[in-house]
This record gives C-alpha cells, structure tokens and sequence, in this order.
C-alpha cells in the first residue's frame, strides 16, 4: 500500500492546482511549467551519443555528464554569467603521491557600474570576467538582461531588472528623458523587438574575445553570425509585473489582489432592508384617491 496518495515527485505541480495558486494568471503558471537545462559553463558538451576512438576507429558511446554547480546567495544579489562554486578534490601541494584533500573552486568576482538606457540609471553589481564578455556580445547592459533566459540570468536581480524594464517599455514611460522627447522615442523603438537567444553560446558566438573562446569547442567559435529570429518584446503591463516574480512573490501579489475591505454588517442590512422596501412597493398595487 502506498505510504501517499500522490508520490511526492508531482507535489509541486499538484499544488499549483489547487487554492490560491490556481488563481495565478495563466501565463505565470506557464513559465512555471518551462523548464530548460541552462547553456553548459563549466563543461563542453559532446553534442552527440557516439564518436569514433582515433586508434582504433571503432564507435564507442559517449555521455554527457554535467559538473555539479552550487549556487551561493550571494549569486543572486550580482550577475555571475552562470558560474558557480565547483567542489572536487586536488593534490596536496601538487605531488601526486601524496594525499587528496577536499578544494572548491570560486569565480573571480568584480564590482563593475553598468548603465540601463532603459532605466537611465547606473548599478554597481558584481560581476564575473564572463558576464562582462557576454554583454559586450550582445552590444549592451540592456539587451543582455532582456535577451538572455532565466536559466542563463540565475540571479534574483537579473529578474528585478528584467521586470523593471518591461514595465517601462510596456508603459512607455514619459519619466525617460521628459526634457528630450525624440531620445526617449529612440529608446523605445530600439528595444522595440529584439532577437530571443535561446542559449549563450549564441551570444558568445559572436564575440571574438579569446577568454571566451576557450571556453567552447571549435564548432562554435566559428559561428560568427548566427540568425536569430524577431521577437515582439513589448509584452502587455498586465504580464510584465509577473515577470520573474518568485511563487511566493506571485502568491502574495495575488493575496493583496483578492484582498477587499470588511463591510460593516449596519450597512448590509440596511441595502437588504432598502431592497425588501422596493420590492414590496413594486408588488402593491397603487392606490389612487380621486379628490372631490
């Protein structure tokens, strides 16, 4: 006999059908339900099941096995580019004879000032050596937050970012430049549309810096452009105050929505009161009194 009703693999999701969770808007529950592994940052993907051995020419399988990341909080208060904390283990001063000792390797970290167009306001985060190449291949602050998902972004603020520029976009805020009207439109229509990209090797593709080209194989250094398709980033108001908002984020928006003011019973009863003497005037007939 099973110990639960439901196996605790689909808690989750049979959650988000009940109570107040199923009150969330559709398109929040959606980008619940998407789930996509992020672009490989510590490790090279084989990108196929089997490959030849050189000395023998025989097929032999593959597997790719990605590097257990620990994330810090810390990571969520910056922009880390998808690195994280690698735990292993290594040589104790280097000679291999000797024992191995317990060694975790951590990005180096930066704190750069970056400037939103969008916003028109300069953050100092910190940063890794990768998240500067990957915003200098996208050409801008803006367009690396807006274009790279959420699984590459992986950080809190990343998220805050992203939803305070589509709230600004979708309200076309007249606080941008208020001086310098044709600024602001040129703002607005250049992040009008943007091309999604789906992975960061896209992104890093493009870029020519060798610091970044270690990091992947040869089948990618060679893409230079890489043609990605139009997306319309103008999303309604109504979905863009969403926008990376955590469950619990989500669930206590929706609980300040669906909250309403107690109505004090005195006034109940007298709309009830004021509705029973309407209706009891409409079914009486009229009485008319004819004066001599």
């Amino acid at each position: 006999m099973p110990l639960h009703k439901y196996p605790p693999a689909i808690w989750g999701a049979q959650k988000l059908k009940e109570g107040i969770y199923s009150r969330l808007p559709q398109h929040y529950l959606q980008s619940l339900k998407e789930t996509r592994k992020p672009t490989p940052v510590h490790w090279i993907p084989h990108g196929a099941k089997y490959k030849l051995n050189p000395k023998t020419g025989q097929r032999e399988r593959v597997q790719d096995v990605p590097i257990q990341i620990y994330y810090p909080p810390e990571a969520n208060k910056g922009l880390w580019g998808g690195e994280g904390w690698i735990s292993g283990y290594k040589y104790a001063n280097n000679d291999k004879l000797s024992s191995r000792v317990k060694k975790t390797w951590k990005p180096q970290l930066f704190d750069r000032e970056l400037y939103s167009e969008i916003l028109d306001k300069k953050f100092t985060i910190t940063v890794t050596m990768r998240t500067l190449d990957l915003i200098d291949a996208v050409y801008g602050f803006d367009f690396y937050i807006l274009k790279t998902p959420k699984e590459d972004l992986n950080s809190k603020l990343g998220m805050d970012l992203k939803r305070a520029m589509l709230l600004r976009l979708a309200r076309r805020d007249s606080n941008l430049h208020p001086n310098d009207p044709a600024k602001r439109e040129q703002i607005y229509n250049k992040y009008k549309k943007f091309g999604h990209i789906h992975s960061e090797t896209e992104a890093v593709g493009k870029l020519q810096s060798p610091s970044v080209k270690k990091e992947l194989p040869d089948s990618l250094i060679s893409v230079v452009d890489t043609d990605v398709a139009d997306k319309e980033f103008e999303i309604p108001y109504e979905e863009a105050e969403w926008v990376g908002l955590s469950l619990e984020e989500a669930v206590e928006k929706q609980r300040l929505l669906e909250k309403k003011d107690p109505v004090p019973l005195f006034k109940v009863y007298v709309n009830e009161l004021v509705q029973e003497l309407e209706s009891q005037q409409l079914t009486e007939p009229l009485v008319v009194v004819k004066k001599h």
